[in-house]
């Protein structure tokens, strides 16, 4: 009688449960690897009657729990069990064998445990039967979760846990159909009930999960499989979008606002101002970003701006003429060869009338802006927030401390519509070209190419003539009416641009003008269909690819004056041709031209084509580019200046950095120079200013390219003594990379004319087909002489030749080896059509006889004699008769 008061007393007094992770005493260790899984409402659990994760206390009502497969059962916790002999009640339902790796859940005690049943562990526990007990359950009590709870059986895995699995829950299989949400809903669940209470079933059907009746010697069924029944969650991915300021950190871009146009002379002179200067060549108005000085100190146009004095009242003011929105400032130091000045720091004050000054503040403080630390490199410096005004001012806080206060600027801004302003701030009409008006990138080339190629492929080839040292592919677009194929009496011209990868002007005209032709010629414009028609047209519009993308990461303003000029190897292009100058004059000097050295198709030297002589990839791909086509006539894109040059490129005497140096063909390269020069607007105008310090102006904005400064291995000299091709450099603006805001205006500049108007120019002089006078078939590489002009030319493979020929009339004359020369004359007339001038050459007499022997048999030495006497002198004609009046 004193077990019943002494367990409940061990009931009452037992200490509160460890928490959900600490394992009751007596349970086995979990095997490792596997944790528990959390339990929900209305499902199972993964530890029989665990509390729940992170819970103190005990299993809340209405939920069932259940251990995970292969983990053993907790045995009961009781301290004083049923006496000896006593049989155990039956469950409710009959037949029924409890779920393989359940326990039954015992009834929850209030009082002592009643004779003659098994105690199980206090509630809360997390005790259970063990598992091969028959432990019975007294009368009317349900084994396993309670009907009120809807708890399904809990899933079995078919073996043991996965490596690594960690008690959550099962992954949902392909093809597997589960329900939307997790299970059923929960039904209601009764509050309340007493010892050995349980929800009752409402119809009578077994309950699932339900013991079969028997008793205690009853032989339990074999086990059978149970339904496997997966909780599935499904997990929505949301992927954030990054924010803006990080991604404007991870790819630079250029500003918004466009530069007013310091650099490319849309800024007037007369809108700069500063506090003093040293001399009108170090004057506010060379203060510009990229200007140039000349070679001598002390020149009239000198390398950018300098203060008269050394204080911190010194200012170099712009006067926009409109209102502006004024977003960055950017600054280079002195361009000089002789001295090293720059500023450090500076501040920037804005006002709307000259008299009233407001500073730039970073919040309450004025805003002082780091400066440059040598004098090339571009140094951009955004505003804290943008500020409207008219008129800006650098005023420069700190210098370099050997030198003296000296910048160059460029000023960002973008101009606000202003209904007062009499200044209009596009002086000259933006072209009405749909044209794709943008700096393109490797990329971007190749996909403005395939498409201009997709729009018109009957007219258009794109093909590669080699590759950077980078592997950058150089793509050329031929434009023809017979894209891939020479066709006899049509001459070849090119375009070449990006010899120096930061001159990008030229690049952009040449995509642009690729597409200028195609839809031109879509839309019937006859003066294109007659071009593409009469002239093979090849266009190269990045001869320097790997130093283009260099530059182009820099962006238009912060590129500099030579980033990305020469080659990944660090080679000038425009200097690593062949050297044919030297062997030429030397000839001349020796009087062995044209006789024993030749005037043209001069040989390239064989150290040149030594596998370790410094020749770029890019320069051999054009060599061979020029060798496989027979181009007539040529142009080369520069920029940082306006002006056109013409050969020769090298001055005759070596040691002379300026020297006239010109041609046998002067008169036609003069021409062609002209041509351009005239048609181009920004170069023909009378009011633009220099772009640095050479006034090309007096010369007509053409001038001998050795007479300006001398460039050995140029590819103008190259091209004029190797091949057949005549060919040119424009200048094309005093901006080398201007921005892609001002590229419509510079083809505006050059709203098509130039362009077209110069490859016309090809149809020049004369043309012709030297052909054989037996067979009517063309000769190859026979020799077009014109008499007075020291430099031929050659037929190409086909027979047809062209010579570019100024108006007037020549004596022409064609060799060919094996065939007797010929010599006729040849009048060009001043309108812009070749004059035909073909050529059937008889075969020598030797080469007569020689050809009709069977077999090119010898021919009899008393022939070979009479063949190499001269031929006698023609009968003397008699003298005239003199008339007399007798008649």
């Amino acid at each position: 009688m004193l077990g019943l008061p002494l367990a409940l007393m061990l009931l009452l007094l037992a200490p509160l449960p460890p928490p959900a992770r600490a394992a009751p005493p007596g349970n086995p260790p979990r095997p490792r690897g596997l944790a528990a899984a959390p339990t929900e409402p209305g499902r199972p659990g993964a530890t029989g009657m665990g509390t729940p994760r992170g819970a103190a206390g005990a299993d809340p009502k209405g939920t069932g729990a259940v251990p995970l497969r292969r983990t053993a059962p907790r045995p009961p916790t009781t301290t004083a069990g049923p006496p000896k002999g006593t049989p155990t009640a039956p469950p409710k339902a009959p037949g029924r064998p409890p779920p393989r790796g359940t326990a039954p859940r015992p009834p929850p005690t209030t009082a002592g445990t009643p004779k003659g049943t098994t105690t199980g562990g206090p509630k809360g526990t997390g005790a259970a039967p063990p598992r091969a007990t028959a432990a019975t359950l007294p009368k009317g009590t349900t084994a396993g979760p309670p009907k009120s709870t809807g708890a399904a059986p809990p899933e079995s895995y078919g073996g043991d846990p996965p490596e690594g699995y960690h008690g959550g829950p099962p992954q949902r299989h392909r093809g597997e159909h589960l329900n939307k949400h997790h299970g059923p809903p929960p039904r209601k669940v009764r509050r309340g009930g007493g010892p050995g209470s349980a929800a009752p079933s409402s119809s009578g059907a077994p309950e699932r999960g339900r013991l079969k009746e028997g008793g205690p010697g009853a032989k339990a069924p074999a086990p059978r499989k149970k339904l496997v029944r997966v909780k599935v969650v499904k997990k929505k991915v949301v992927k954030k979008k990054p924010k803006a300021p990080a991604k404007e950190a991870a790819a630079p871009q250029e500003p918004q606002c466009p530069p007013l146009g310091l650099e490319s002379l849309r800024v007037l002179d007369s809108q700069l101002r500063a506090s003093s200067d040293k001399r009108y060549g170090l004057g506010a108005h060379r203060g510009r970003l990229n200007i140039q000085s000349g070679l001598y100190d002390g020149d009239f146009y000198d390398g950018g701006w300098c203060a008269g004095q050394e204080d911190t009242e010194q200012w170099l003011e712009v006067d926009a003429r409109q209102l502006i929105n004024f977003t960055g400032v950017i600054t280079q130091g002195l361009n000089s060869i002789w001295t090293y000045d720059w500023v450090t720091s500076y501040k920037v004050q804005v006002s709307n009338d000259t008299y009233t000054w407001q500073p730039c503040r970073n919040g309450t403080e004025e805003a002082i802006f780091p400066g440059n630390k040598d004098p090339e490199t571009p140094v951009l410096n955004l505003l804290p927030s943008p500020v409207v005004a008219r008129y800006l001012r650098i005023n420069p806080q700190t210098w370099f401390q050997n030198g003296t206060i000296c910048l160059r600027a460029e000023v960002l801004g973008c101009p606000l519509p202003d209904p007062n302003n009499i200044y209009a701030w596009d002086s000259q009409p933006l072209p009405t070209d749909k044209l794709d008006f943008r700096h393109h990138n490797y990329k971007e080339m190749r996909k403005l190419m395939k498409r201009v190629n997709d729009e018109c492929p009957d007219i258009t080839r794109v093909y590669s003539i080699g590759k950077s040292y980078l592997g950058l592919k150089m793509y050329v677009m031929e434009i023809s009416d017979n894209p891939g194929q020479h066709e006899v009496g049509e001459p070849e011209f090119r375009y070449v641009a990006g010899m120096h990868g930061n001159e990008v002007l030229g690049r952009e005209l040449l995509l642009n003008l690729m597409e200028y032709l195609c839809r031109e010629f879509r839309l019937g414009n006859p003066r294109v269909v007659q071009l593409v028609t009469e002239t093979r047209i090849h266009l190269l519009p990045s001869m320097n690819p790997d130093g283009y993308e260099t530059a182009y990461k820099l962006g238009s303003e912060l590129s500099g004056w030579a980033m990305g000029r020469w080659t990944y190897e660090g080679i000038d292009l425009n200097h690593n041709f062949a050297d044919l100058n030297t062997a030429l004059w030397d000839a001349e000097d020796n009087d062995l031209v044209p006789h024993e050295f030749p005037n043209h198709y001069i040989p390239i030297p064989e150290y040149y084509t030594f596998a370790n002589a410094t020749v770029a990839p890019e320069t051999r791909a054009v060599i061979d580019w020029m060798q496989r086509y027979p181009f007539v006539l040529s142009a080369n894109l520069h920029g940082g200046e306006l002006v056109v040059t013409y050969p020769f490129d090298m001055t005759r005497t070596y040691w002379k950095a300026q020297e006239l140096t010109p041609t046998a063909d002067d008169g036609v390269f003069r021409w062609l120079a002209t041509v351009y020069a005239t048609s181009n607007l920004a170069m023909a105008s009378e009011e633009r200013r220099l772009c640095h310090y050479d006034d090309f102006i007096r010369f007509g904005n053409i001038i001998n390219g050795a007479n300006w400064h001398t460039v050995p291995g140029s590819m103008n000299d190259f091209s004029y003594l190797h091949t057949n091709c005549f060919e040119i450099t424009v200048e094309l603006s005093c901006d080398k990379f201007p921005h892609a805001s001002e590229l419509p205006a510079e083809w505006g500049e050059q709203p098509g004319s130039p362009l077209l108007l110069y490859m016309e120019q090809v149809h020049r002089g004369i043309k012709g087909v030297v052909r054989d006078r037996d067979t009517e078939q063309g000769i190859a590489n026979a020799i077009i002489s014109v008499d007075g002009i020291n430099h031929d030319v050659r037929t190409a493979f086909d027979g047809d030749y062209w010579r570019l020929l100024n108006p007037g009339e020549y004596e022409v004359t064609a060799r060919a080896e094996g065939y007797e020369a010929a010599t006729q004359p040849c009048r060009v007339s001043y309108e812009n059509v070749p004059t035909p001038c073909s050529f059937r050459l008889a075969r020598e007499r030797r080469q007569r006889l020689r050809g009709r022997l069977p077999g090119g048999a010898r021919l009899p030495p008393d022939l070979l004699l009479r063949l190499r006497r001269p031929a006698p002198p023609p009968p003397a004609r008699p003298p005239p008769r003199t008339v007399t009046g007798g008649w």
